[in-house]
């Protein structure tokens, strides 16, 4: 009686030792479980509260281009940024030179030396100072309208770049400010039935209600 009441007894703390372990994995399984998802919650909600500095996006762009749009992480900008200062660099440097070479030509045309002649390559083809329309005083008089031309349009290419230049600051910066804001397409109009009372106490009358709902 004694073995069997001892072997019972010690059937019930087996038992009781595995369902012990088994509740000790679970509560562990659970524990580890809920830390992922805590961890998990953490990272997503510190993705969404990002929300970049406007003044140091503005400072970091004007001292490299495009690292405003990194720091807002609109990294797709950073290539059009590039493109519109590459473009201005070639107007530029277009405008500059040709401005350069009438500038030389016309200097060349008026003086009296007769060995700086870099204007006879800018004739057009099959013309001479012979044959040219208004002589040497026609040529002279279009390549000062040229030079003053390019320079006109140099100028403005400079104007333009620092135009550029300041739009990608002020895109930067109203991008930050804007970087949380809500543009769901919660959007919608709805046009109702109304009834309309009268202040004057007259009889109500029936028209439309315009309804806009904006999230």
């Amino acid at each position: 009686m004694v073995l069997f009441t001892n072997l019972v007894h010690a059937n019930v703390s087996i038992t009781d030792s595995l369902f012990l372990k088994a509740d000790t994995l679970g509560n562990q399984t659970v524990s580890v479980l809920k830390n992922k998802k805590a961890i998990s919650k953490k990272g997503s909600t510190e993705h969404e509260t990002f929300k970049p500095d406007p003044v140091k996006v503005v400072w970091m762009g004007a001292i490299i281009p495009g690292l405003g749009q990194i720091m807002n992480r609109r990294y797709w900008k950073v290539p059009i940024v590039y493109a519109g200062f590459a473009g201005c660099a070639y107007a530029i440097s277009l405008n500059a030179t040709r401005y350069e070479k009438y500038k030389l030509a016309y200097r060349d045309i008026s003086d009296i030396n007769d060995l700086t002649n870099s204007y006879l390559s800018l004739l057009p083809e099959g013309y001479t100072i012979d044959n040219y329309p208004g002589g040497k005083s026609g040529l002279e008089g279009n390549l000062k309208s040229f030079y003053e031309q390019y320079r006109r349009y140099r100028d403005l290419s400079i104007i333009l770049s620092i135009g550029y230049y300041a739009l990608t600051l002020v895109e930067a910066y109203v991008d930050a400010q804007l970087f949380d804001f809500d543009i769901s397409p919660d959007l919608s109009m709805q046009i109702r039935p109304a009834l309309m009372q009268n202040a004057y106490g007259k009889t109500n009358s029936a028209g439309f209600q315009l309804s806009l709902n904006l999230k």
